[in-house]
């Protein structure tokens, strides 16, 4: 048995390891620090003390700061308070949660809605209170990082496919023989890499052989489709995904997720899923500016078309400068750098020139994919791309990229 004076000593050790793992780090070039940010999200920025042309964050829309968001934001505070305090199984559930669920709901075209704390407790919730051990997860080899941990909290098997890879995906989903779940999950955009998800092929397997569809839209929604429903919308699935999930945090400037599904689905989440019955409930002012975020999608298409001008410009503009760019024509446009200390090195240069872009690292993205990620929104002036485009264009010559 250990004695009270040996506790201090493993203490030591314990930190003393810590502090070696992170000087591995950053001898690997994949030490993680906080920048400051002081200024408002919009098309510029203040991090780290300086002014810079903001290509890094996912305000899409431009609503994170839009003054009818702030407006709700601020009246939901004064009627309700700034927290929930509860749980909404206990006496967190204020009308205003089951209105925004109504409304998305209707917004997605299915049956009901849940609203969850984060995406990331979204995924981890409906993946590990869906599946078991005796079923089988058929998921994408670039998932977001809250999918992969959802499997394996669920410690249902997992069958992973090349990404996009439909004919590998058809073979596993012919081999396996289980007799319990089946579901196939990915992501609807996905966020490192810019591209969409072929649903309408997934969506024929899934029904040809018998499996369940798990569709992550968060980097899709209110962007993607003719009305801004998502990448079902775009793909033309719209109605056929069995549940979706998604961020509120993004392109609708609030925070939080949503799942959306069957009227059976999302009563079992609210029985089963344990990051939703285990998590206090937004505070009220979330989903009161969500429900605003949701009228302006509608009301404003050409906000939409203002990100879609604003992507194709930019493509073009990196093509013309030397850059390679990926085909897949959304507002996540990613740079391959291949190695993790010259992706932050390209970071530095672009912000020592008044633009801000984060490099990408593992584990984010597979080793050897290093890149900087730029997203294009609606907020951002021809005048905010040329001056980008010209920072990218010097940094990238300096770094021999171009």
């Amino acid at each position: 048995m250990r004695s009270a004076c040996d506790v201090p000593h493993l203490r030591n050790n314990t930190v003393r390891s810590l502090q070696r793992e992170l000087d591995s780090l950053k001898a690997d070039g994949l030490h993680r620090w906080l920048r400051r940010v002081d200024s408002p999200q919009g098309s510029r920025i203040r991090v780290d003390g300086r002014e810079a042309i903001h290509l890094a964050g996912n305000d899409y829309l431009g609503l994170a700061c839009h003054p009818l968001l702030t407006q709700a934001a601020c009246q939901a505070a004064l009627q309700y308070g700034c927290a929930a305090a509860s749980a909404r199984l206990i006496s967190g559930n204020y009308d205003l949660y089951p209105q925004l669920e109504e409304q998305l709901a209707r917004f997605k075209q299915t049956e009901a809605a849940l609203l969850f704390s984060t995406g990331y407790q979204a995924n981890l919730g409906v993946i590990s209170a869906l599946m078991g051990s005796q079923d089988v997860v058929f998921s994408d080899a670039l998932n977001h990082a809250s999918i992969v941990d959802g499997c394996r909290l669920s410690r249902a098997q997992v069958r992973i496919f090349p990404h996009n890879d439909l004919i590998t995906l058809e073979r596993l989903l012919k081999q396996e023989i289980s007799t319990g779940r089946r579901l196939i999950v990915v992501d609807g955009l996905y966020s490192m890499d810019g591209d969409v998800a072929p649903l309408r092929e997934i969506v024929g397997l899934a029904e040809r052989y018998d499996c369940m569809t798990l569709v992550d839209d968060s980097h899709g929604t209110g962007v993607l489709g003719e009305t801004g429903r998502g990448a079902a919308e775009a793909m033309g699935v719209l109605g056929r995904i069995d549940i979706e999930t998604g961020s509120l945090a993004k392109a609708l400037g609030g925070f939080g997720a949503y799942v959306v599904g069957s009227r059976t689905v999302v009563e079992y989440l609210i029985n089963r899923a344990r990051p939703f019955i285990f998590t206090c409930a937004l505070p009220p002012a979330v989903p009161a500016t969500v429900l605003k975020a949701l009228t302006i999608v509608d009301q404003e298409p050409q906000r939409r078309q203002r990100l879609w001008d604003n992507t194709r410009y930019m493509r073009a503009g990196l093509r013309e400068v030397g850059f390679e760019v990926s085909p897949s024509g959304t507002q996540i446009i990613p740079l391959m750098v291949g190695e993790p200390e010259r992706a932050m090195r390209f970071c530095q240069e672009l912000l020592d020139r008044g633009v801000f872009a984060q490099g990408i690292r593992y584990p984010s993205v597979p080793r050897g994919t290093e890149r900087i990620r730029l997203t294009v929104t609606a907020a951002h002036s021809k005048a905010d791309l040329d001056a980008a485009l010209a920072a990218l264009a010097e940094a990238g010559r300096t770094l021999q990229l171009v």
